[in-house]
């Protein structure tokens, strides 16, 4: 007799049909697995193509184009080869559960994975930069700002990430319907062998300019993150000093001395940071002409040709040239609390100097005016301090404008600096050499391009890649334009006898093609002034950690100041040798987040990669090991330094610190109220939070949660005035007038604050002072009608107090 069941050869037949309908089903499921990641790679792939389209339509000369996309498609596949395992076992568990749920939800990722692909195509197709860590070192506010300078929120701007999507869809619908399993899965195997050998041994393909933006994003953050962690192991990073930085004043030698004729009078410092001027377009370098005024200036002053800046942002240079300070983990006027520090702002602030810093953008904007305030600045001129009389730069089609173009920046700061004592530290940054490089009077800076370029023999090779930037290159010309009318008109002003000038870029300007990774750091640096009893040009590398320790102890040993023992200066000062050379280790911040260079010798290490740096400042890759070896212990050395003076406030100890500490400091009971209360807000949302407050009489609360936005935004004059009332309405007028002030001082047409001081002052029996104020305004040329009938106010008051 047989059994039941198993030996039952209908029953073997049917177990058989299903085990082979399961196996054919698991494997047309992991096919479309396989189509899914087939598509991403296409996806990838046509991302790279019109990252290269894109590069030729706006002019970008491309030496070697089908190697550059042979490397990228290369470095695209394995990408996404890599994106594909590591959402496989994701894949497989959800499969389990329900395979057609499965392929639709990898679907949706994989598609949202092509999105994001290209997005960083098209970011770096803009700045010709990858994004990377820096992303996280900026907030939305910032990045909205950013980007908007740069392009346009058309429908144009966003169509493409309608199409991405659709692309992908009709791709993996085309290989489904096809069913060419094997012929997909032999290529993808073929090509995964081709890519990885190239891989290992073609040493090119792993340059930044060739890796796919997913790749690299990816691999910036987990670098980003490991770097981060040294700041949160800082307990356990010893010294043998608790301040490591500090030194002797002495130890900073005095190189600029015998360069200038002494007088017994302090000399003003005017310190000019120009947006995105690199070296290149200077003097005889690459792409040089287009700045006439600051190539004439290079025989009549101390000049750097072999200077770098310490930051590939504008970010990095207020606290690097004018503090010789550390980065932070994010940059340092991202800190918060910042730690205590000497700079040549609270140095020279302490030595009877008037300290004044202008701009033409918002000061709020990477956190500047957190850094100038906490320095204990006088003056700070930014994008609120313009009236009627000056001409703003027009909005781009987004409605979108930086701010005041450089002309009007200088002439702002001949026009205030006239009213200031002497002697006087004025800080000026320029902004028009940036995106999106408009500026007055365009048209006529554009037409002189061409006879610009046929005028230099050293630009004629290079016309067609030129015109394509013609608006940049025009920019450039205008910027030193301005420059140059602000010299000859300053140099009319009986102080120019007794001024030190310095100027500088910020970082080299981004959108044109950097020819390596050094160059966005290579900056120039002149030190001029009437003072001057000779000039000379320097080839050594010194940074703009070197200038603020230089010209201190020019002015601390030439000039009566007050005595510093001590300093705690990331720089030993300026290398005045004249042939070629580099006396220091110098790490460098290419963006928010990524410390990633560093310069060490005649040698630069960049992201793993070790190149020789020749006189000429160009670069070429190496292998050395030993030195590779000797970098890679000091930057670490380093970053362990950075974490540990910046967590742990051990930069200088208290007694040497000159500035008052900004802002307000909360209990553990006032934090916790104020994380409940702002908690998912933005910082506008807080502010009508404290206002709610106010106004429902909870006072206290209301000054809680504006001094929180004001500890972050020191500028938001809504808040502050708020505060200003707030005072008034409890009678305690002196604050009130304090808060009031301050807004008015920084922001001299905000009407508002004006109508608050002058209801102050009413409510307070101080007429006269609340028509001065009224008065001011129309002057400043307020509009607001309010303004007049409050000073009637006042006035019937007073005259009614006269009749008594």
């Amino acid at each position: 007799m047989k059994r039941q069941g198993f030996d039952n050869p209908v029953t073997i037949k049917e177990k058989e049909n299903f085990i082979q309908y399961k196996i054919k089903q698991m494997q047309t499921h992991h096919l479309k697995y396989l189509y899914l990641t087939t598509s991403l790679v296409l996806i990838f792939w046509l991302s790279s193509f019109a990252e290269t389209y894109l590069k030729i339509a706006n002019g970008v000369t491309i030496p070697n184009m089908w190697l550059e996309i042979g490397y990228k498609l290369a470095n695209d596949f394995l990408s996404a080869i890599a994106v594909s395992l590591v959402l496989l076992p994701l894949f497989i568990i959800v499969g389990y559960i329900n395979k057609t749920f499965a392929v639709r939800f990898m679907t949706v990722l994989f598609t949202l994975v092509g999105l994001i692909q290209f997005a960083l195509v098209k970011y770096s197709s803009t700045t010709l930069v990858n994004l990377g860590a820096d992303l996280l070192g900026y907030s939305f506010s910032d990045i909205y700002t950013t980007v908007t300078a740069s392009e346009s929120l058309s429908f144009m701007f966003f169509l493409p990430f309608f199409i991405i999507p659709l692309v992908y869809l009709g791709i993996n619908f085309a290989f489904t319907r096809l069913g060419k399993g094997k012929i997909v899965l032999a290529s993808t195997f073929a090509s995964l062998i081709i890519a990885g050998v190239m891989k290992l041994f073609v040493s090119g393909l792993s340059d930044s300019k060739y890796e796919n933006k997913l790749a690299f994003i990816t691999k910036d953050i987990i670098r980003f993150e490991r770097d981060k962690s040294i700041a949160e192991n800082v307990q356990s990073i010893k010294f043998k000093s608790e301040y490591p930085m500090l030194k002797s004043f002495k130890e900073t030698p005095d190189v600029l001395a015998p360069y200038f004729t002494i007088t017994n009078e302090k000399p003003n410092i005017v310190v000019i940071v120009v947006e995105g001027l690199g070296a290149e377009f200077i003097g005889k370098n690459e792409y040089a002409g287009f700045t006439p005024y600051l190539d004439s200036m290079i025989p009549k002053s101390l000049y750097w040709e072999n200077f770098l800046s310490n930051g590939g942002r504008t970010f990095a240079v207020l606290s690097s040239l004018l503090g010789s300070l550390t980065y932070g983990q994010k940059g340092f006027l991202e800190l918060n609390p910042y730690p205590r520090h000497l700079s040549l702002i609270n140095v020279l602030k302490a030595n009877g100097y008037t300290t004044s810093f202008y701009s033409g953008d918002n000061a709020n904007f990477d956190r500047k005016i957190n850094f100038l305030d906490q320095n204990g600045i006088d003056n700070t001129i930014d994008k609120s301090s313009y009236g009627p009389e000056y001409i703003e730069t027009k909005a781009n089609s987004g409605g979108f404008s930086w701010g005041y173009p450089d002309a009007e920046i200088f002439r702002k700061a001949l026009i205030e600096t006239n009213k200031m004592k002497v002697p006087r530290l004025d800080i000026i940054q320029t902004l028009t050499n940036h995106e999106p490089f408009d500026f007055p009077e365009k048209n006529a800076y554009l037409k002189k391009i061409d006879g610009i370029i046929d005028a230099h023999e050293n630009l004629k090779s290079q016309k067609d890649n030129i015109s394509s930037y013609k608006d940049i290159f025009a920019c450039l010309n205008y910027t030193d334009n301005s420059i140059k009318n602000y010299m000859e008109a300053y140099a009319k002003r009986p102080d120019y006898k007794n001024t030190i000038f310095i100027i500088t870029g910020d970082h080299r300007l981004i959108p044109i093609t950097q020819k390596d990774k050094l160059c966005r750091f290579h900056v120039p640096l002149y030190i001029f002034s009437p003072m001057l009893k000779k000039t000379e040009s320097f080839k050594s590398v010194s940074s703009h950690w070197d200038v603020t320790p230089s010209l201190v102890s020019f002015l601390f040993n030439n000039y009566k100041f007050n005595r510093l023992d001590q300093t705690a200066w990331m720089g030993k000062g300026l290398d005045t040798a004249k042939e070629f050379r580099n006396t220091q280790g110098i790490p460098l911040t290419r963006n928010k987040g990524t410390i990633d260079d560093y310069v060490y010798k005649e040698y630069l290490y960049s992201s793993g990669e070790l190149y020789k740096i020749k006189d000429n400042f160009d670069i070429e890759s190496i292998n050395d090991d030993a030195i590779l070896n000797k970098i890679t212990s000091e930057f670490n050395a380093f970053k362990q330094l950075n974490a540990y003076l910046t967590q742990k406030d051990k930069i200088i100890p208290k007694s040497l610190s000159l500035s008052k500490e900004q802002g307000v400091h909360f209990t553990k009971d006032e934090q916790i109220e104020i994380d409940k209360l702002t908690k998912g807000l933005n910082p506008d949302q807080m502010f009508f939070k404290a206002r709610e407050l106010a106004f429902n009489k909870k006072h206290k609360t209301a000054i809680l949660l504006c001094d929180y936005i004001l500890n972050e935004l020191p500028n938001y004059s809504d808040v502050r005035t708020l505060k200003g009332r707030i005072f008034g309405w409890d009678g305690e007028y002196k604050k009130a007038e304090n808060e009031l002030l301050i807004v008015i001082k920084r922001m001299p047409l905000y009407d508002d604050a004006y109508l608050a001081l002058m209801d102050v002052y009413w409510w307070s029996d101080q007429n006269k002072k609340s028509i001065e104020t009224g008065k001011l305004a129309l002057s400043n040329g307020v509009k607001n009608p309010e303004i007049k009938i409050k000073i009637e106010r006042s006035q019937k008051s007073i005259n009614n107090s006269n009749t008594k």
